[in-house]
Formats: structure tokens, sequence, C-alpha cells
């Protein structure tokens, strides 16, 4: 009988993610019913966020037990339907998670028709990470023209996509990254003002303050409590913090996270500090995606995508979004790519 491969978790995680955490697994190419798809998937998504529910401990979506499918988005073609709303052929965008097969009743399915971008797009820039940049830019920071935004994690998806969008209303962006290559990357192509390679730079406090001299209105953070800590004393008056990730404290546990001290300042400086999930801004997720795809047809939103291919080396690449190896959208190719027409 035909079969796939999917990716499955062996154990909960315990700090960093390694190999032996899940388990790659051949399974029979199920038969579907009435009202459902069966889509065969081409591209595949390894998101940091998802380490959360990987530790056996609910956080804001349910926990994923051992023997389940790693979460992930997917794009892929439908290889049967018996769904009146989805033909063999179409391409659609699911999340079906870290396998070549998945099966749906409709639900969460998105037909692909715009050809104006790459289908990766639409798990990168144009998904989650990118409409996280948007809607914490938009909903959470309330960002005005012309302010100073600091964004950590700047050489990811979402922290490009932040500055980028914040610099597209003549704010001052200054970016944190990793490397010398991703902080060239942010300057010189995504037009960052200031890029900080905290690897190197030495004291960082020190750095942050000559780039943001004149304070901060609006910190977006990916990295967690240790770097807003740290930024909080160089806010202004009436500063918002963008909780968007936390990728230095993903791998902890919830016992050795942490804390924030430099709380007075909420108080003296009048300062907002709130998080986000973007699927609570889902009915204007059109709208966001028309007005980005605007911005990458005329050269002002530019994005990286690392891919790798085979679903076997999604857990390797999931790792990499913790060891610093990853630059750009970390993503995995499962299959071939339907040739994209106009």
């Amino acid at each position: 009988m035909p079969t796939y491969s999917c990716i499955t978790l062996a154990r909960p995680v315990e700090g960093v993610p390694s190999q032996e955490d899940f388990n790659v697994e051949t399974r029979t190419v199920p038969t579907i019913s009435d009202g459902q798809v069966l889509v065969r998937n081409f591209i595949g998504s390894v998101d940091p966020g998802m380490r959360s529910i990987l530790s056996g401990v609910d956080s804001y979506a349910q926990v994923l037990k051992p023997g389940s499918i790693i979460s992930g988005a997917t794009i892929g073609v439908v290889e049967d339907s018996h769904h009146p709303k989805f033909a063999i052929g179409d391409v659609v965008s699911g999340g079906f998670g870290w396998t070549e097969l998945g099966v749906s009743d409709g639900r969460g399915l998105l037909k692909l028709t715009d050809r104006r971008v790459p289908y990766s797009c639409h798990i990168g820039v144009l998904g989650v990470p990118g409409l996280t940049a948007f809607f914490g830019l938009e909903r959470i920071a309330q960002l005005k023209d012309n302010e100073t935004l600091l964004v950590t994690s700047a050489a990811g998806t979402v922290g490009a996509t932040a500055g980028q969008l914040a610099k597209l209303r003549g704010c001052h962006v200054t970016g944190i990254a990793g490397s010398d290559d991703k902080c060239s990357w942010l300057k010189n192509v995504c037009g960052f003002d200031e890029v900080i390679n905290y690897k190197t730079v030495g004291d960082l406090d020190m750095a942050i303050a000559e780039a943001c001299s004149g304070g901060i209105d609006v910190l977006f953070d990916n990295v967690g409590n240790t770097m807003i800590d740290r930024v909080i004393p160089r806010m202004k008056v009436g500063g918002r913090i963008v909780v968007s990730g936390q990728v230095a404290d993903y791998n902890k546990a919830p016992e050795d996270v942490p804390g924030i001290h430099n709380t007075s300042a909420f108080i003296t400086h009048r300062l907002r500090m709130e998080g986000l999930v973007v699927y609570d801004d889902f009915r204007d997720f059109s709208r966001a995606k028309e007005e980005m795809i605007g911005h990458i047809m005329k050269g002002d939103l530019h994005y990286r995508e690392h891919v790798t291919e085979g679903v076997a080396n999604m857990p390797e690449a999931f790792i990499s979004l913790f060891t610093g190896e990853s630059f750009g959208r970390r993503l995995v190719q499962l299959g071939d790519i339907p040739e994209q027409r106009q």
C-alpha cells in the first residue's frame, strides 16, 4: 500500500530540543470520506513558537502528546477531493504540520490563487510571522509616524518585517541580531538605521543607548524577559512594549525563566506592555496581506528564506532555530513545487 512520512513527538522536550525528541514515522496513505480532501504538502515550516507546546505543559495552545504529528504551517496540492469547494490540483495553505500528507474537512484550508508572490510567502512574510509583525505594530504598539523602534531577534521574519513596516512610517529603527551577515542584511537591504550584533558589541546596554539616544517609543521583543528588563530604562514616557516571542526563554523550565525587575518605570514613564496571538486578528488578515503584497511588489518589503529538503530534516531545521544557525524564514521542501503562472 502507498505510504508517506511524518515527524512525531517522541517524548516531552526538556531544554534545547534534540533529535531524540522526534521520530520519523511511515504511515499508510488514508482513504478520504465525503467532505474531505487529501493534500500532498510541498512546503512546511518550523517555528520557534511551537517549542512551548512540546514540553508537556499547556500554554496558549494545547500541549502535544507523544505520538502526535508536530504542528506547523504547510502549503500543498489537493491530491484527492470529496469536498465541493476544493478540486484536485488546487494549491492550498493549511496547518497539517511536519508531514508529507494531510487530510482535512476544509476548515482552515485556504486556496492560494494569488500568483504575485511565491507560494512560500504565504507561510512566511504573509503568514503568521509577517502578520504578527503587522498587527503587533498596528494593534498592540499603535505605532505612530516618526517614532523610535527597537526590534530584537531582528533578522527573523517577524523582526525584519516589523522593522521594515516601521521604516515605511518614517520611524527610526534599530535592530539587534546575532551575526555580521544578519546585521549587514538588515541595514543594507531592509533599511534599518542601526543594527547591533549582540555577540560582538561588548557592552550591549551602551550600544542600545547610543543607537536610541533619544529614548525608545516601541520595543518589539522576540527574545524574552532579560532583554525586556534591560530595555525598560531606555523607554520614553508613554512607551509600548510588544511581547511577540521569547526565543531565549522557550527552552527554560518555568522556574528558571528570569523575571522583570525594572517595573517602577511602568509608573514613572506610563509604559504599557502587551503580548499578542495573531489569530485574534483573523478577520483583518486579508487586508494586511494585500497591503504587504503591495510593499513586496514595490520593493519596499524584503524577506529571506532558508530552505532545507526532506521531511526527515525537519527536526534539524527546528533545532537550528535555537542555536543561531538559522537566517531567514526556516522552511522545508517536502515535494515538487508546482509551476506558478501569473
